[in-house]
């Protein structure tokens, strides 16, 4: 029996260690082929972590992961491109020299593992470097994933100046999005919230905003079918028809979907909850 996938959100580890996985990647597939820039928003824990992780994988072309998906037959396999990972998921940053302090860090990690030496000292122009640098050095576009993109401005919303220098502090960093289009393969920022374009994503005009796309509507979340197909080894005895009451409820304008964490910890209890009544998880 595989297991469950509760808080792992790298692909790598899913696919090597024996955990379920609903394969996503035709709509992966459909994303990378109709558009290059992305905007998707959705709720906390939700699978947008291991969404981009997973996109993040098929782009460095570590096909071995994908054996029995969807994509492993999909995919041009040949060609490989940079990845640039920026995540925002972990601590909080509480002023715009610790935003700007913790991707710093991230970029020069990542320009290392490919053997580079940035001389930018300020984030976009770091991030504007470490684009062209890695297109220069593999003649191949660069990936660029932003995991919550604005949970640095939700940490602080309470104190608006505060989130407002941290505003600023990323909208500079995602411009540099915009003005190096040419060198860029795939763009995908995700998060839990929707900023107008005026208020952070200004200059950055061409972004896709997939949230309520019915084509991409169960791209993050299980549908019924999934999730009875998915988990079936775990299902039995538990009342299919009171977990599509209470949790089959998120709609973005297509199929209707499960919260992946909600349905693996349910799976995990064998109920509803420890008593069979409504289970609900912490999700922030």
């Amino acid at each position: 029996m595989k297991k469950l996938p509760i808080g792992i959100q790298t692909f790598a580890d899913i696919r090597t260690d024996n955990y379920c996985y609903i394969d996503k990647t035709p709509l992966i597939a459909r994303l990378v082929d109709q558009g290059r820039f992305y905007f998707l928003s959705r709720p906390r824990r939700f699978g947008k972590s291991l969404l981009l992780d997973t996109i993040a994988q098929a782009f460095a072309g570590n096909r071995d992961l994908f054996q029995g998906l969807y994509l492993e037959d999909n995919w041009d396999w040949s060609i490989t491109h940079p990845v640039i990972k920026i995540d925002f998921t972990h601590g909080i940053l509480e002023s715009r020299s610790k935003l700007e302090d913790r991707v710093l860090r991230m970029l020069h990690v990542q320009a290392e593992q490919h053997n580079l030496s940035l001389a930018s000292e300020t984030p976009d122009n770091c991030l504007e470097e470490l684009i062209v640098r890695l297109y220069q050095q593999s003649g191949q576009q660069v990936v660029v994933l932003v995991d919550e993109y604005d949970k640095p401005i939700l940490d602080n919303i309470t104190e608006p100046g505060k989130a407002g220098e941290l505003r600023e502090g990323l909208r500079n960093i995602y411009s540099v999005l915009k003005a190096q289009g040419s060198h860029l393969r795939f763009v995908m920022l995700t998060g839990v919230s929707k900023f107008s374009k005026v208020s952070l994503f200004s200059g950055l005009n061409n972004l896709e905003d997939i949230t309520l796309d019915p084509r991409f509507g169960s791209l993050c979340g299980y549908t019924q079918e999934e999730l009875e197909i998915g988990f079936a080894d775990y299902l039995d005895g538990i009342d299919l028809a009171q977990v599509k009451k209470w949790y089959n409820g998120y709609h973005f304008l297509g199929d209707s979907v499960y919260n992946p964490l909600i349905s693996c910890s349910i799976c995990a209890i064998g109920s509803l909850g420890p008593t069979g009544s409504k289970l609900a998880p912490r999700l922030f």
